[in-house]
């Protein structure tokens, strides 16, 4: 009787394209570096953004919260306090230059300055400890004229909104109120940004 050879197992090939996406869509929650101090803490149960590399989430869980009262610095030593920006809406964006989410949006938050100018104060404030000189070759870089490189060195945005996740972006109305925080990468030059500032950007 013949012997019969085992078949060889099936060996599943992803295609590049599929893998490149699923990376993109998967690293909102990244691991910065090991001195970077990150929240512990889920992001809040909302409504879906998107699927691909934007794919932020809605959170609407903190709407009317006070604007907190924080200072910052750009490289160069300039200062901004947050609650001095009251009186137009502002948008708060944290990010770093290490979360690949983060490098992919901020275009589009160049974009939404440029167009809402006047009438939308876009604030970027940079997670990235102690590395000034690098968000400010970043910004040069990539020609991010309509925004300014402001640092948070010691974390205190992403310990107030402490989401855990990075790019986190909070938009607050004229008088200070918190309206919604998007938890997640936006492509805020889209249609979709519109419809969500349609009530607070006028």
């Amino acid at each position: 009787m013949p012997l019969i050879s085992p078949r060889p197992p099936a060996v599943l090939v992803l295609p590049l394209a599929l893998l490149a996406t699923g990376l993109l869509a998967g690293c909102d929650r990244q691991t910065p570096p090991d001195t970077q101090p990150q929240s512990t803490a889920s992001a809040p149960a909302a409504a879906a953004e998107g699927a691909g590399p934007f794919n932020g989430t809605l959170d609407i869980s903190s709407r009317g919260a006070a604007l907190p009262d924080f200072t910052f610095t750009d490289p160069s030593g300039k200062k901004v306090r947050t609650l001095d920006l009251k009186g137009k809406p502002l948008l708060i964006n944290l990010w770093a230059t290490w979360c690949g989410p983060c490098v992919l949006e901020m275009p589009t938050l160049d974009a939404l300055a440029a167009a809402k100018a006047g009438k939308l104060t876009v604030l970027t404030v940079s997670q990235d400890l102690d590395q000034a000189k690098a968000v400010d070759a970043f910004f040069k870089e990539r020609k991010l004229t309509h925004l300014a490189p402001w640092l948070d060195p010691d974390n205190a945005l992403s310990q107030h909104y402490n989401t855990g996740v990075l790019p986190t972006t909070v938009l607050y109305d004229a008088n200070g109120k918190e309206v919604w925080r998007m938890i997640g990468s936006h492509d805020w030059s889209g249609p979709r940004t519109d419809a969500m500032l349609a009530d607070t950007v006028h």
